[in-house]
């Protein structure tokens, strides 16, 4: 079988998601997990947009020693040094040069003629492969290009040095066949481009972008650009999971693999979605909650008879433990440390120690605890050890007679506990009226999002809340059987993500 490469662009497309901002620390936590995950290529970011990109992108290049480590340029000068800068300590780096080519950009965008394009590619090509022999050439716009142009444009960025050639169809404009049919004639109208990587970048704005890079793959494309859980701009790019195991469940179709330790699949797109705030639709092919779920009674009778009667993949496969292993109160620290080996986790022994007392915690309210209830408690483990304030005690009073009234007590920074109160217009509002008097952060609350993690009276509510502060967005979660201090808990760690960020800027 041949090999498809995978790009992930999770942490440079993905992160342009509006409200998907991530820190430092994100970022590389994700990092290390798609390496794990098995990722080819991981596009890091794009260096010069800000000195908080250029510093995530170096501290992979550093860190990351598995994967090839690419920074996005523009086809400018300083673009291209500042990619370098930032991934020249990577065991494998890449830069990924791009400029528009579609009459449309050129016209509308770039001010420039196809003549000075042309030149741009040629110059800006070159000046990348003289820091790096991995050099990738992105034509923006491709799907919307004169075909005649743009197999000059990547004629050009061949003879100056490119080694991977990708097509982009950046707006999500193209049908598959259509798509099909370019990568067909690009393969047929430009010379030596058997010698080189073709790649594609697909957007699903019309809810193609996974449809149109497996027919580009089935015309010989070796590389396919995608994110975890499909996010990026606007409806987001082509989902990296639904690929993969598209390709490796229709083998016999395509008759290619990939690298991707598929087990690590389902782990991956929870650690994307608690990180970046983007829940997963429950039927989201792959890693959403009801993609291994059978409510109809025939499907149930099959799966109960034959599994592969209604389901095409074992769940296995993509990291979601199949077994039914019932934990609650009375299940000791090896139930729990097995439970979370299926479900994807090994934790050190510091963590683990903190999440199992949350664990005993949350047994004592609930009868039974879900793989879900598990997820947030380690997802929950996580914020806390990121958190520069932290919710001591909240306690509420409120009534369709009383006026809404909170009280916390906060640790600061350096250890004080500080406490404080207020009245609101309703339970959340006088929590985060009070919280906001101990930290003091201007900010406005742009979002605020409550659901349940499993079934049942006694389930964990999982609340996400987005505030914005200088025009920038910051997303906070938090989880609780008590749906005001998940609330609380959301809230502070949105705040906490402003201000690790404005202490990061000082």
């Amino acid at each position: 079988m041949g090999k498809v490469i995978i790009f992930d662009t999770t942490l440079r497309d993905g992160e342009q998601a509006a409200g998907g901002s991530m820190n430092l620390g994100e970022k590389l936590e994700i990092a290390r997990q798609l390496e794990k995950l098995g990722v080819d290529v991981i596009e890091a970011g794009f260096p010069i947009s800000s000195p908080g990109d250029f510093e995530s992108v170096k501290l992979i290049a550093q860190e990351v020693r598995g994967s090839i480590i690419c920074g996005l340029a523009r086809a400018n000068p300083d673009d291209v040094d500042r990619a370098w800068e930032a991934i020249k300590d990577a065991a494998h780096p890449r830069i990924h040069v791009f400029v528009s080519s579609s009459d449309i950009h050129l016209m509308h965008g770039m001010k420039k003629t196809r003549e000075e394009i042309l030149q741009l590619t040629r110059d800006m090509v070159a000046r990348a492969r003289s820091y790096t022999d991995d050099i990738e050439f992105s034509p923006m716009d491709a799907s919307r290009t004169e075909p005649a142009y743009l197999y000059q444009i990547l004629q050009v960025a061949i003879e100056a040095g490119a080694t991977t050639l990708n097509i982009p169809d950046t707006v999500g404009y193209s049908i598959p066949e259509e798509f099909g049919g370019l990568i067909e004639n690009i393969y047929q109208n430009v010379p030596r481009i058997s010698e080189l990587i073709v790649s594609m970048h697909c957007h699903n704005d019309l809810g193609l972008a996974v449809a149109n890079s497996l027919e580009a793959v089935r015309k010989g494309c070796r590389q396919v650009e995608c994110t975890i859980n499909g996010i990026g701009e606007r409806a987001g790019n082509a989902s990296l999971e639904e690929i993969v195991m598209a390709i490796k469940t229709r083998s016999d179709f395509f008759n290619l693999n990939t690298d991707i330790d598929t087990r690590q699949i389902y782990k991956t797109s929870r650690m994307v979605s608690e990180i970046t705030g983007f829940s997963v639709q429950p039927n989201k092919a792959i890693v959403g909650a009801n993609a291994f779920r059978h409510e109809s009674g025939i499907h149930q009778d099959g799966v109960i008879k034959m599994p592969i009667t209604f389901e095409i993949m074992d769940p296995k496969t993509v990291g979601i433990p199949s077994s039914s292993l019932v934990l609650g109160k009375l299940s000791g620290r090896h139930a729990l440390r097995e439970r979370l080996a299926e479900l994807g986790y090994g934790l050190e022994d510091e963590d683990f120690n903190r999440v199992f007392r949350a664990f005993k915690d949350l047994a004592d309210k609930k009868k039974e605890v879900a793989d879900r209830d598990i997820e947030s408690l380690v997802a929950e483990e996580q914020r806390t050890v990121s958190e520069v304030y932290h919710l001591d005690r909240i306690q509420i009073s409120c009534g369709d007679r009383g006026i809404p009234t909170a009280s916390v007590i906060m640790t600061s920074p350096d250890g004080q506990a500080l406490a404080d109160a207020a009245l609101g217009s309703g339970p959340v509002d006088a929590a985060f009226k009070a919280i906001d008097k101990i930290v003091k952060v201007p900010n406005t609350l742009t979002e605020f999002n409550i659901k349940s993690i499993t079934e049942g009276i006694d389930a964990i509510g999982e609340v996400l809340c987005r505030i914005e502060s200088d025009s920038v967005t910051y997303t906070g979660r938090g989880a609780d059987t008590d749906i005001i201090v998940a609330s609380a808990k959301a809230y502070v760690n949105a705040l906490n993500r402003l201000l690790a960020t404005k202490k990061k800027a000082e």
